[in-house]
């Protein structure tokens, strides 16, 4: 069974983008979202800079329009995507991607929503200076509760050995000289808030407005939720737990056991992708990974949808 993911905020690069504009229809597609949103996409995901592309508030929409547009590129035809593939989930701002491409939500209803999300998220990420850090290693049971000792979030519990902390800069600058026992190495992440915290909960609120008169549908195929891990069923769900994850950590380890007990052999992540195949690679071994980094990466993506589609 093939599962197909969307990273989160973080695996942006500079120029990331610049390969996928030679493909027939992204440069119209991101041009169509880019409109939609008054966000030229094109130019920062081509001649952006790293500092430019950390916005939350353009980082967000950025991420979703790439990876709908290395989706499409993927499966020329959208039907083909639930005749292929199994399951669908994303990381954090990634399951706004994922939606759309099980038909939650239109693609350009979807990147305004996500553009809302992002501005929602900066405002509430500017009212207190606040930060994430992966920690690398150690047991999640130890870290989490050290984490809590600090003050601090397990914001992200992404299996593989890996959470992500999330809080105040004086908490997390607390974490770098007391880490968890067992833990190898805090990495501060490139993102400009304390993101999936109560620090986001005025997001939440500007979020479901924004989300007022949506229309969801109950997805294609199975939609697997960062929220517990658990395959949604309705539109309406999917939406809400959208709107609330916001300020609830992501339990992609959780999303993993869902992928691993539906059954899957093979896990392609879109563009820009790494992050989470990498989670895969640890955490479900056997299961052949693909990541979109560039169009390269699209016949070997073809032939292990060939290999492992539903």
């Amino acid at each position: 069974m093939l599962v197909l993911v969307a990273p989160g905020q973080g695996a942006q690069t500079p120029g990331f983008l610049t390969p996928w504009l030679e493909l027939p229809g992204v440069r119209g597609a991101l041009e169509a979202w880019s409109d939609a949103v008054q966000l030229d996409l094109v130019r920062y995901g081509t001649e952006g800079d790293a500092e430019e592309i950390r916005d939350t508030a353009v980082a967000q929409p950025l991420l979703v329009a790439a990876g709908l547009a290395s989706a499409y590129t993927l499966f020329a035809d959208p039907a083909e995507l639930p005749r292929k593939v199994g399951a669908i989930a994303g990381h954090s701002v990634g399951e706004l991607t994922a939606a759309a491409l099980a038909g939650v939500l239109p693609d350009e209803e979807t990147v305004r929503l996500v553009r809302a999300r992002g501005l929602a998220m900066a405002e509430a990420a500017a009212i207190t200076e606040t930060g994430m850090s992966a920690l690398l290693g150690g047991d999640p049971e130890v870290s989490v509760a050290h984490l809590e000792k600090l003050g601090l979030t397990p914001a992200n519990i992404n299996g593989a050995g890996q959470i992500v902390a999330a809080g105040t800069m004086e908490q997390l600058a607390a974490l770098n000289e007391d880490k968890p026992e067992g833990v190898r190495k805090v990495v501060p992440l490139k993102v400009a808030g304390a993101f999936h915290t109560l620090h986001m909960g005025p997001a939440v609120d500007k979020l479901a407005e924004a989300a007022e008169g949506l229309a969801p549908a109950d997805p294609k195929l199975t939609y697997v939720s960062n929220k517990d891990g658990s395959a949604v069923a309705t539109g309406t769900e999917v939406l809400q737990r959208l709107i609330g994850q916001v300020a609830n950590p992501v339990r992609w380890d959780l999303c993993m056991e869902t992928f691993k007990e539906l059954g899957v052999t093979a896990l392609i992540e879109v563009c820009p992708g790494g992050t989470l195949t990498g989670l895969a690679k640890r955490a479900l071994p056997g299961v052949k990974t693909l990541a979109l980094k560039t169009p390269d990466d699209l016949d070997a993506a073809r032939e292990l949808i060939a290999e492992h589609s539903a």
